[in-house]
């Protein structure tokens, strides 16, 4: 029996013999992803500006900035786990009607306490990725069929266990988790930590290069290494205070990143989720296990968006039957404009939350200058298309 024929399906275009796959190792790698990395934050930085200026210096106040972490928090957390899910070759259209799903599931849940409600969400979007994961990779049905098909069912499913109501959030709590801040000194203590991990990672990486013969970056090199993250994260915290402290759900979507981005990085998971997304012939032929990883990518989607869902829950201190809508496209969307490839293959977590947050000030400048709801839809759609086109320009030019 043809062995191909039992492997799950990748949903990316065939690969040909003039056009090799793009992997994170592959040529296209440090100094291309280091530029489009560059590029995005030019770009952020200048939509911005330009808000912060038609806006009347209200675009970048403490207010309107911690208001702007908070709309970044849902996206972004949903972000990380489609990036896995699209270098994996795969995409997943669901996870707005997940979310409505075990966002109800969380409300409807609330008398049995706290932590069992919020259990609820995150273990049923687990059995829920766990479902769609296996159905693509063990029933061999194309990732974007079971999702389209789970868009609708999810959403049904919601519809039908509330009866069409929206479920108040009454335990103060659970509401806490997207209403609350931290103290102050306890933002300022996660700038020390995060600015002492900044250095120990460059002085890391440099001593690793020196040891294994390579060459290590000059000492001014290491100091803007080392300054330039250190610098941003001091602002970010210090605006952050100025006017309540850290919100929780910006705190959990750090948390988020930095494990979705050591998963990716630095595990043996992670690289075959490249690797499988970039060449999954080759993938297979090198032993790793095409079914497995893909069953388990989806039902890290599934979890991600579970705790999404609570945020989300929380922050609107209800759970309604259209709760997520379109947010799976939000999610594609910020990876898309972070530099993620939909072939597979390539992406970051940093793109990805930062295309979470390009996507989220775009939102937040166009309704502070009251800009039409059409309006921003188009401008938002152009924003994506223009960055697909970008990537298609730039693998052509690779």
């Amino acid at each position: 029996m043809n062995e191909a024929a039992n492997e799950p399906p990748i949903d990316r275009p065939p690969v040909t013999a003039d056009v090799a796959p793009q992997t994170h190792i592959g040529r296209l790698t440090i100094e291309t992803a280091a530029l489009r990395a560059y590029t995005m934050v030019f770009a952020l930085i200048a939509i911005w500006l330009y808000f912060h200026y038609k806006t009347g210096g209200v675009f970048l106040s403490a207010r309107n900035f911690s208001n702007l972490m908070l709309q970044t928090s849902v996206t972004g957390v949903l972000a990380v786990g489609m990036l896995m899910v699209i270098v994996a070759g795969q995409i997943d259209l669901s996870v707005g009607s997940v979310v409505g799903l075990v966002g109800g599931i969380a409300a409807l849940s609330q008398g049995y306490g706290l932590v069992p409600s919020l259990a609820s969400a995150i273990l049923m979007g687990l059995l829920i990725g766990a479902i769609q994961g296996s159905l693509v990779a063990y029933a061999n049905i194309p990732a974007f069929i079971v999702t389209l098909g789970g868009l609708l069912a999810w959403r049904g499913v919601i519809l039908g266990i509330s009866q069409g109501k929206t479920v108040p959030v009454t335990i103060p709590a659970f509401r806490s988790i997207g209403q609350q801040f931290v103290a102050k000194e306890i933002g300022i203590g996660l700038a020390v930590v995060a600015v002492a991990i900044v250095v120990w990672l460059n002085l890391r990486s440099n001593a690793a290069r020196r040891r294994y013969g390579l060459q290590a970056a000059s000492a001014g090199k290491l100091m803007m290494q080392i300054l330039l993250p250190s610098t941003v994260i001091i602002a970010f915290i210090y605006v952050l205070n100025s006017y309540a402290g850290v919100p929780i759900p910006v705190i959990i979507l750090l948390a988020v990143a930095l494990a979705g981005a050591f998963l990716t990085q630095n595990t043996t998971f992670g690289r075959y989720l490249y690797a499988i997304g970039g060449n999954p012939d080759a993938a297979r032929l090198s032993g790793i296990n095409i079914r497995q990883h893909i069953l388990a990518v989806f039902s890290i989607m599934g979890a991600l968006a579970g705790v999404a869902s609570l945020i989300y829950t929380a922050r609107v201190a209800s759970a309604s039957p259209d709760a997520g809508n379109l947010l799976e496209l939000d999610a594609i969307a910020a990876c898309v404009i972070g530099g993620t490839s939909l072939m597979g293959g390539r992406g970051t977590v940093f793109g990805a939350c930062l295309g979470a947050l390009i996507m989220a000030s775009l939102d937040n400048g166009m309704s502070l200058r009251n800009v039409e709801p059409y309006v921003q839809l188009i401008v938002k759609g152009a924003v994506l298309v223009a960055a697909v086109g970008f990537d298609m320009l730039g693998r052509k030019k690779g």
